[in-house]
Formats: structure tokens, C-alpha cells, sequence
């Protein structure tokens, strides 16, 4: 499959008109528990659309739940509390279990994802099982330490994979710059069926409205609006943007989308 050519056309390209083949695998590289729901209704979309859909999260995410939230403040508690919150996320989005993995790599003190070849391995192994032709990961410009470990982690590993592969780098709210190369939008029935989904991790949603007076569903939702805003014409109410890396075989760093425009 000609992955330039599919996703090819005059940017930002309108993900909701692309004909995606039904046989091309999407895994979405998640550094923590809820980055896949933050783009929850690209990833419906192309479940919609018979594509085989996994989800890989790197991270437990415990050091995002604070000592006040449930009985106990200990690290395994934190990671418990983050994974089942996930776990029902998709059992709400309608993934099945057996596409989701909690990969639980080596953290640093700090909770986030540790750079060391043994966690590349794991992920590598990962790749190999799944062997995605097109993976979402938040993009590598952002102020998190663990989206910019993860991204750097799996560049090494697209650029070696030996067969082609994109990556849909999707931006979120603490994303510093980004080119829209493509954009999922949608309305306000979609908006509300996601909110539901983001508010499954309860942990986040109090943590946000503790810190930032409102929820983790407004927090993303309010990108999703700035996002729209940005687009040159439709005028949707909201959208999810990504950024185009392509990895053709023995291609070694990827090429930008603007590259092959």
C-alpha cells in the first residue's frame, strides 16, 4: 500500500473523506493511560471503518493521581487506579480487551517513561506482534517528558522497521507547535459521546478540576475547539489535528508530511 500516495492531497487533509483500507492495522502508542481517548473519535473512526485497531500504553501514569484521590498514596495503588480507568474507557469505547496492552516499562523517579534499550525492546517486540502500517502517538513537540521519550523511542524503531509505515502525530494540550496535516472533525453529538469517554478517568478529571477549575473532558474538548478554529474553512465546532511523518523502508529518519505534499 502506497501510504503517500493514501494519504496524499492538498493539507490539512479531511480524514472523515479518506478511502482507508480496510486491511492497514492502526496501533496507537499511548505514553500514558487516557492519550488514546484524547483522539477518541479519529480512533472510532477507523474502528468504524473495519480497520484492526490496538492500543499500546507505555506507562502505569500513576505519578498523574494525586495522594488525595482514593485510599492510598502508594505508587501500585496509583498505577491500579490509572489501568482500570482505562480498561473501562475501552470497554466503553468498544475495544475489545485482547487489542489492549499495558506494556509497563521501566519509569524514572519522576513516573516518566526511562530512554534505556531494554524498554526499546519491549517495544520493539510489540511492533512485531502488532505490526502496524499506521501508528498514533501524541507528537514529540511538547512540554511532557513522556510524549517526547515515546516519540523518540519510536522513530528509532519506524526508521528500522523495514516496510512502510505513517505515523499520525496527534496534538494535545500541551503540544507546542505543530503543522496540521490532517484533521478528524466533528460535532456536537460526537463531542458529547467523547466527554463521556474522557470522564472514565475520574482520577484526571479531579485533578484537573482540583488544579484548573474545570474537568479533563473540558481540558481536551477546549483544544478540540482551538483546533477548529484554526482550519480554513467548514467552520466545524471542533477537530482533532495530527501531523504526517512517513517511513518508507530503509528510509532511516522519517520524512515530514510538507515534504511529500
Amino acid at each position: 500500500m502506497n501510504l503517500v500516495k493514501l494519504f496524499g492531497g492538498r493539507r490539512p487533509i479531511a480524514l472523515r473523506r479518506l478511502r482507508v483500507p480496510k486491511a492497514l492495522t492502526l496501533l496507537y502508542l499511548a505514553p500514558h493511560p487516557d492519550d488514546f481517548d484524547a483522539v477518541g473519535v479519529t480512533m472510532r473512526w477507523f474502528q468504524e471503518n473495519g480497520n484492526s485497531l490496538h492500543l499500546a500504553i507505555a506507562t502505569s501514569g500513576a505519578s498523574g493521581v494525586e495522594d488525595s484521590y482514593g485510599s492510598s498514596a502508594s505508587w501500585q495503588v496509583k498505577a491500579d487506579i490509572r489501568e482500570r480507568e482505562q480498561a473501562a474507557a475501552c470497554q466503553f469505547f468498544g475495544l475489545d480487551s485482547s487489542r489492549v496492552t499495558f506494556l509497563r516499562i521501566e519509569e524514572d523517579r519522576a513516573g516518566h517513561p526511562a530512554d534505556t534499550e531494554n524498554n526499546l525492546e519491549i517495544l520493539h517486540q510489540h511492533f512485531l506482534n502488532v505490526h502496524p502500517d499506521i501508528v498514533c502517538l501524541p507528537h514529540g513537540n511538547d512540554s511532557n517528558t513522556g510524549h517526547q521519550r515515546i516519540y523518540s523511542m519510536f522513530r528509532r524503531l519506524a526508521s528500522s522497521a523495514g516496510y512502510p509505515l505513517v505515523a499520525l502525530l496527534n496534538r494535545d494540550p500541551k503540544t507546542l507547535s505543530m503543522r496540521i496535516d490532517a484533521c478528524m472533525t466533528f460535532g456536537k453529538k460526537d463531542a458529547e459521546w467523547k466527554g463521556g469517554l474522557l470522564r472514565f478517568h475520574q482520577s484526571q478529571h479531579q485533578r484537573n478540576l482540583n488544579v484548573r477549575r474545570h474537568g479533563f473532558d473540558d481540558r481536551i474538548l477546549m483544544v478540540n475547539r482551538q483546533i477548529a478554529g484554526e482550519l480554513p474553512s467548514g467552520k466545524p465546532l471542533y477537530a482533532e489535528a495530527f501531523e504526517l511523518e512517513f517511513f518508507p523502508p530503509g528510509s532511516g529518519p522519517g520524512m515530514r508530511g510538507q515534504d511529500l505534499t
